[in-house]
């Protein structure tokens, strides 16, 4: 068989569930250039990643297969250029932008937040007063 093996591809993107994940594979989607050809996922010279209408699948390992592989007719083949964990990535951000992810792991949602500590922060002490010392 001509190539180097094929890549365990995986079944389950554990990057699909974090937040912080999907954010970083916000900023490598931008870093790698991907808007290049997929503009920013309204497609253009790729094709497009908001809809729901994918040619080789939306599930985490079609993606992760396009990324290592490539695909013909463009999509160059990114094997030993981007590590696993950040093609996972991409790929969780990639799945995000059709809104095929939960709410709460969208990108720029910070792991940490949920309601009750956006509730309390909206709660304010009253400013307590203090005297300043007279000036002499």
């Amino acid at each position: 068989h001509p190539g180097a093996a094929g890549t365990q591809q995986p079944t389950q993107n554990p990057s699909d569930q974090r937040a912080f994940d999907t954010n970083e594979g916000k900023r490598l989607y931008t870093q790698y250039n991907c808007s290049g050809c997929h503009f920013n996922g309204g497609g253009g010279i790729g094709p497009p990643l908001m809809d729901e209408k994918w040619i080789y699948g939306a599930n985490s390992e079609n993606i992760y297969a396009t990324i290592v592989e490539g695909r013909p007719n463009g999509m160059p083949s990114f094997r030993q250029k981007i590590p696993d964990n950040q093609v996972q990535q991409i790929a969780g951000y990639v799945r995000s932008m059709s809104g095929q992810l939960r709410k709460d792991v969208s990108p720029t949602r910070n792991d940490a937040m949920n309601a009750r500590r956006s509730e309390q922060r909206t709660k304010r002490e009253p400013a307590q007063q203090t005297t300043a010392p007279p000036n002499d």
